[in-house]
C-alpha cells in the first residue's frame, strides 16, 4: 500500500496545491536522497584494506563490516518497511536519517572493530531510508508519470551505489577512512533538513497493528509464486555481486597488485552500466516482458564471472583490464534483473507494493550478506579464483531459476 500525501505549507506559509506535490525540485531531492542513503551501505568496501591495516584486523574479520551492513539493511526492510503503511512516511524518513547520522558518527569514531561492527549493523538498518523514498516518489507522482518518476529516483539510487565506492576510495586515500564516515554524516544531516523542509506529510492507509503487518508478508510470500521466483533469482545474483565487491579491495591491496583504496574505488565507475541499465531495462521489460530481461541479465552475469575466473591466471595488467570489463558486464546484468524483477513484483498486487518490494529486497540483501561472508572466507582459503568460482555457480543457479517456466 502507499500512503496519501497531505499538503505541506511552503516557505510563505501557504499550502502547496496538490498539483505541485511533485515538482522537478522534489524529484531531484528524492533521487538525491535515495542515492545518499543507499551509498552508506557501500562506503566501507573500497576502504577495507586500509581500514583493516590500521585497526590490525584480519581480512576475515574485516569482511564482517559489509556483511553486517547488508544484514542490517535486510532486517530493516523486513521489520521497518511495513510501517510506511501504518505511519506518516515523512516521520519515518526523518527518524531513519537521524539514526543513520548517529551510526556514521559512531563508525568514524570507532577505535576498533568491537565498536565498528555494531555501528555497521545500525548503519544498514537506518539506510533503509532509501526504501521509504522510492515508495514516497510513487505516491506523490501522478499515475501518468509514475513509471518515469520511479525510474528517475531509482537512477539516483543506483548512481549513489556507483559514486559511493569511487568517492570513499578517494577520500580514504586523501583524508583517511574515518573522514569518509564524517562526510557521509554531514550529507545525511542536509538530507534530513531537506526532507523536513520540502516533503509533505503522508496519511497512513491502514490501522493494522504492527504484528498483523508483518504477518501479511508471510501471506504474500505464500500467495505469489512469481514473487518467490524473482526473490530467489535476485538473491542468488546478489551473492556473487557482494562476494566480488566486498573482497575486491582486499585482493587489490595484496600482492601482486599492491594497489590502494582509490584504485579499488575507481572500479566502481564500471557500475555506471548498472545506472544506465535502469531506464533501458524498464523500457525493454515494457516492450518485451520482464521475463526476457531477467534471462538476458542473468546470462550476462554468468558470462562476466566466467571471464573473471579465466583471467585469474593472466598477467597483472591483463587481469586489471578483465576486472574492468567483467565489472561492467555483471553490474549491467544484475541491475537489469533487479529492475525487471521489480516490474514483476509491482504488478502482482498494487495494494501491497511496498510489502512485496520489501520481500524482494530482503532476499536481495540476505544474498549480499551471505556473499560477503562466503567471499571473505574463500579469499582467505582459496584466493581470488575461489571467490570467482562461487560467483559463477550462483549466477548459473539464478539463470536456471529464470529459465524455469513457472513459480517456485
Amino acid at each position: 500500500m502507499s500512503s496519501t500525501p497531505l499538503p505541506l505549507r511552503g516557505a510563505t506559509g501557504s499550502l502547496n496545491p496538490s498539483r505541485d506535490q511533485l515538482s522537478a525540485s522534489r524529484i531531484l531531492l528524492l533521487a538525491t536522497g535515495a542515492g545518499l542513503s543507499v551509498a552508506c551501505l557501500y562506503y566501507s568496501q573500497p576502504m577495507l584494506g586500509v581500514l583493516g591495516s590500521e585497526l590490525g584486523a584480519s581480512a576475515r574479520a574485516t569482511g564482517l563490516i559489509p556483511t553486517l551492513t547488508q544484514l542490517g539493511y535486510a532486517l530493516g526492510i523486513l521489520l521497518l518497511a511495513p510501517l510506511g503503511d501504518r505511519h506518516d512516511r515523512r516521520h519515518i524518513m526523518l527518524f531513519k536519517a537521524a539514526l543513520l547520522i548517529a551510526a556514521l558518527l559512531l563508525a568514524g569514531l570507532a577505535p576498533s572493530l568491537t565498536l565498528l561492527l555494531p555501528a555497521s549493523l545500525l548503519m544498514g538498518l537506518a539506510a533503509t531510508l532509501a526504501q521509504d523514498i522510492v515508495p514516497a516518489a510513487a505516491t506523490l507522482a501522478p499515475e501518468a508519470r509514475r513509471g518515469k518518476v520511479v525510474g528517475t529516483v531509482m537512477t539516483g539510487l543506483l548512481t549513489g551505489i556507483l559514486l559511493s565506492r569511487v568517492i570513499s576510495g578517494l577520500v580514504a586515500d586523501l583524508l583517511g577512512w574515518r573522514a569518509m564516515f564524517f562526510i557521509a554524516a554531514a550529507s545525511l544531516l542536509w538530507l534530513g533538513w531537506a526532507i523536513w523542509r520540502y516533503l509533505p506529510r503522508f496519511r497512513p492507509t491502514t490501522q493494522l497493528a504492527y504484528p498483523a503487518l508483518l504477518w501479511s508478508l508471510l501471506t504474500l510470500w505464500r500467495q505469489h509464486g512469481e514473487l518467490r521466483r524473482a526473490a530467489m533469482a535476485q538473491g542468488l545474483l546478489s551473492v556473487g555481486f557482494s562476494a566480488f565487491w566486498s573482497t575486491l579491495a582486499l585482493m587489490l591491496h595484496d600482492a601482486p597488485f599492491g594497489l590502494g583504496s582509490a584504485v579499488a574505488g575507481a572500479f566502481g565507475l564500471a557500475g555506471a552500466a548498472g545506472a544506465l541499465a535502469a531506464p533501458l531495462a524498464g523500457h525493454l521489460a515494457d516492450r518485451h516482458g520482464p521475463e526476457r530481461v531477467t534471462r538476458i541479465g542473468a546470462g550476462l552475469t554468468v558470462l562476466a564471472f566466467v571471464l573473471l575466473s579465466v583471467a585469474c591466471s593472466w598477467p597483472v595488467t591483463a587481469q586489471l583490464v578483465a576486472l574492468a570489463i567483467g565489472a561492467v558486464l555483471f553490474d549491467l546484468g544484475v541491475q537489469a534483473c533487479l529492475i525487471a524483477h521489480q516490474s514483476v513484483v509491482y504488478r502482482l498486487d498494487p495494494a501491497a507494493r511496498s510489502r512485496l518490494n520489501a520481500l524482494l529486497m530482503v532476499c536481495m540483501f540476505v544474498g549480499m550478506a551471505a556473499g560477503s561472508v562466503a567471499g571473505s572466507l574463500l579469499l582467505a582459503s582459496s584466493g581470488w579464483f575461489g571467490v570467482m568460482l562461487l560467483c559463477v555457480l550462483v549466477s548459473l543457479a539464478a539463470l536456471g531459476v529464470r529459465l524455469r517456466g513457472h513459480g517456485v
